[in-house]
């Protein structure tokens, strides 16, 4: 079955830890929506006032083609940005008959051991991607990451 590409509202829910906000709005909006042509779904701007967060995200998922973790430290500790990840799972397994709609972001180098073994998990399955230190790194960064919300 092949998808329509307006059944969606947004390309991607980008979800993330609040102290990687900077990196969200300088490098992800800049470089997806405004070189990328693409519509993303971030919290902070996109998430409706007064309704309870939980269905925020829930709404936030279905409404995306992809959900993009940003995986930190603090995302890790985070009860929301976890909460996401695994919604995201939820959406994959029960809603899009088993097609991955989570692709990883790792802004940060993690050891395997903090990880949980969820995450772990997925990215022996599943494609991810580490931030790069380089400006060449950079743009197949980019393009690595449209391609996998295209994908």
């Amino acid at each position: 079955m092949e998808e329509n590409l307006n059944e969606y509202v947004y390309d991607a829910f980008i979800s993330y830890s609040e102290n990687d906000q900077k990196f969200i709005i300088e490098e992800c909006i800049k470089n997806l929506e405004g070189n990328g042509n693409m519509k993303l779904c971030i919290h902070q701007r996109d998430f409706i006032p007064g309704e309870e967060i939980t269905q925020n995200i829930i709404s936030a998922i279905q409404n995306s083609r992809k959900t993009i973790c940003i995986i930190s430290r603090s995302f890790l500790e985070s009860y929301y940005c976890m909460f996401e990840f695994n919604m995201a799972r939820m959406e994959s397994i029960h809603s899009r008959n088993g097609k991955n709609v989570i692709f990883l972001v790792f802004y940060e180098k993690l050891l395997p051991e903090e990880l949980p073994l969820v995450l772990y998990e997925l990215i022996q399955k599943q494609s991810y991607i580490e931030y790069p230190n380089d400006e060449h790194g950079n743009v197949i960064f980019w393009d690595k990451i449209k391609d996998a919300i295209q994908a």
